[in-house]
């Protein structure tokens, strides 16, 4: 796959030009990923984590097209994995977290589609970043967007797709813990931040949670502990123990959503969905990987921040996380009953949660919109585009 071609660059902002981010909810073209295989933080080579991904692509692609970038040095062993009618693309990246160094993809009335392509730092920089370098995410984003023939945004802000949730009527939901935190946006002040998160999502109304999932080594992304199941519907990641950490956190979580309204001035349904475990890496787990200096370290006995609201929903599916059997069924069932016209599939994903997120992390929908016909291009406005070369 080449990229080295001009790429559309908009000058203005989704905002501006009457788009919006949907919800996952509504209907996708299809489902991006990338495929694993940093030693560092994968065990054992990233052997159980590449099957652990195969299972959600084959899982997804029941409901709607998938595609798994790859590195090329990777290329034909993630062939051989994967399904045929799953598209598999040569893609330099640095890890596998398309969540949240894939584009953001806004709407509009008309049904066209772009992308908003966030700056990137692994989670930190080197404040706490999760690992060095990051320079090949930084470009995942735009490529995504060149495959799929769609005009790109690049938003002034450091920001993950996982740290952002919409209901598609105008509300995000997100954390202070992570948009706040002073190494993604050291030089910006809330209320900066929220204008530009209205900006570039096309958004008017930003609901902020405090902390996300205890231990979670991204600074608390949105996506592990809350999510908009439909507008003025949201899951929670619930703990009742006292004792546990979780518990103080769900708690404050839950009481911000009982006193908030959406942009439409609704209040809230609030469903509290069991949290898993507390799960910890075991010494066999934490003996797989490789330690590296500047990658964060998986050392026996960390708590992970498991979380069954780190869900995918495709067309007609909802993928979840299978993490505790003490929970699973109890968690399938419950889905069920919140998205009683989906297909309800749980997929064993700890060796996904080992490498530090989960199916929700590793995935990210580009919206259907409304499909260009066969070699047209989408509109642009005039006067708001400018050419770069492509990475």
């Amino acid at each position: 796959m080449h990229y080295n071609r001009l790429m559309t660059e908009i000058a203005s902002t989704p905002a501006i030009d009457g788009f919006r981010m949907p919800a996952e909810f509504e209907p996708h073209r299809g489902c991006w990923m990338l495929w694993p295989t940093r030693p560092d933080n994968w065990r054992d080579g990233a052997g159980p984590a590449q099957r652990a991904f195969a299972a959600v692509a084959h899982a997804i692609a029941r409901f709607e097209p998938v595609t798994v970038g790859v590195a090329p040095s990777h290329f034909d062993q993630a062939r051989r994995a994967l399904e045929p009618r799953i598209r598999v693309l040569r893609m330099s990246s640095d890890d596998a977290w398309m969540r949240d160094v894939g584009p953001t993809c806004v709407v509009n009335a008309a049904g066209e589609v772009r992308g908003v392509d966030w700056h990137f730092n692994a989670w930190g920089g080197l404040q706490g970043g999760l690992y060095f370098p990051w320079d090949q995410d930084e470009l995942v984003a735009r490529r995504v967007l060149a495959i799929e023939g769609l005009a790109r945004y690049r938003a002034p802000l450091v920001c993950e797709g996982g740290a952002i949730h919409s209901d598609g009527e105008d509300t995000l939901l997100v954390t202070e813990q992570c948009l706040l935190n002073s190494n993604r946006n050291p030089s910006l002040s809330r209320e900066r931040i929220e204008t530009l998160l209205l900006e570039y999502t096309g958004a008017r109304h930003i609901v902020w949670l405090g902390e996300g999932v205890y231990n979670d080594e991204t600074d608390g992304h949105i996506d592990n502990l809350a999510c908009f199941a439909a507008p003025g519907e949201v899951i929670l990641g619930w703990c009742d123990d006292p004792k546990d950490p979780q518990a103080a956190i769900s708690r404050d979580a839950y009481a911000r959503l009982k006193a908030a309204r959406d942009a439409r001035g609704r209040r809230l349904r609030i469903h509290k969905l069991p949290m898993p475990g507390p799960l910890h890496i075991n010494p066999i787990e934490a003996s797989g990987v490789v330690s590296k200096t500047g990658t964060q370290a998986r050392s026996s006995g960390l708590r992970l921040a498991g979380s069954y609201v780190n869900f995918y929903l495709a067309n007609g599916g909802v993928i979840v996380p299978l993490l505790d059997a003490r929970y699973d069924e109890r968690v399938l069932a419950q889905l069920r009953r919140i998205f009683p016209k989906r297909q309800v599939v749980g997929v064993p994903a700890r060796e996904i949660l080992l490498g530090g997120g989960n199916i929700h992390c590793i995935t990210q929908q580009i919206p259907l919109g409304k499909l260009p016909a066969q070699g047209a291009r989408q509109s642009t406005p005039k006067n708001a585009l400018r050419s770069r070369p492509g990475k």
